[in-house]
């Protein structure tokens, strides 16, 4: 069993309230920290670091879980946050789930200044322009990882990224790349071209195909796919700043697609592209 500090019996101890009001923005804003939930998220939360600071500030875990989960435990106390033996009322007084999984972190904000991502010259990046939806957000933050993207973008008009919901649809990714929020769409834009990044507009009403463009073999460079919102998608202003407006062909009967998996099969695309003979990645490895 590894060591930890007294149990935490009341819902009302003044550590369990200040991660609680953690769950809404003001106070995630304020104190520059969010909530990370289960197994999955408190382990990338233990293996991160800003710099010579450590992102985990505290774990809060019910005996059950520090048990099954004794690594994560030990990883938690590694990397120097405190870790609290909780009850199992008290686990399910701070979680934002329905059916807790025995461990919350409370972690300090990631996010990353856009000027940063700018200097390092990012091959692939997402940016979320008017994305409201925190699930959606989290999910897209997930396909850009597992795609290999360098950077996701947050515009001003966009959900917040530590939104518990998010973090949770990540399931670890926030931790992963770095993430810029803030930004307003056209300075998003005009950064990312000054930086050489290709602007591609993801709509379902796009004058190109995305099959097409694999196809010509346009998609190699370095790109930024521009996803908008969930219920109507970019507006004209935005899709104006594109350097092309591309559709995911419907090839079914489906009416369109989702967000996130219209999002994962743009990224993917161009991934394989910048993979192949003479896209930018094989020339960069090379």
């Amino acid at each position: 069993m590894p060591s930890v500090s007294p149990e935490l019996i009341s819902p009302r101890s003044a550590r369990v309230l200040a991660a609680r009001r953690l769950a809404k923005r003001n106070f995630r804003g304020k104190d520059r920290l969010f909530l990370a939930e289960g197994p999955q998220a408190v382990r990338e939360a233990a293996g991160h670091r800003t710099g010579a600071q450590a992102t985990l500030v505290e774990l809060f875990t019910t005996l059950e879980a520090a048990e099954r989960y004794a690594d994560i435990v030990a990883a938690a106390r590694g990397a120097g946050a405190q870790v609290h033996l909780a009850a199992d009322e008290v686990i399910a007084d701070i979680s934002t789930t329905v059916t807790p999984q025995g461990l919350v972190g409370v972690c300090r904000f990631l996010d990353t200044p856009f000027e940063d991502i700018l200097a390092a010259r990012p091959r692939l990046v997402a940016v979320l322009a008017h994305v409201r939806d925190p699930g959606n957000a989290g999910t897209v933050l997930r396909c850009a990882d597992a795609a290999g993207a360098e950077a996701v973008v947050l515009t001003d008009a966009s959900v917040d990224l530590y939104n518990p919901k998010a973090v949770r649809a990540s399931v670890g990714s926030h931790f992963h790349l770095p993430v810029a929020v803030g930004v307003p769409v056209e300075r998003a834009v005009e950064g990312l071209k000054d930086a050489g990044v290709r602007i591609l507009a993801a709509d379902g009403a796009g004058d190109r195909d995305l099959d097409e463009e694999l196809d010509k073999g346009a998609m190699g460079g370095p790109t930024a796919w521009v996803f908008g919102n969930e219920a109507w998608g970019l507006p004209e202003e935005t899709r104006a700043l594109a350097d092309a407006v591309v559709r995911v062909p419907i090839h079914g009967k489906a009416e369109s697609l989702n967000l996130a998996t219209a999002a994962a099969v743009c990224l993917y695309a161009s991934a394989r592209a910048q993979r192949a003979s003479g896209g930018c990645r094989f020339v960069t490895q090379s």
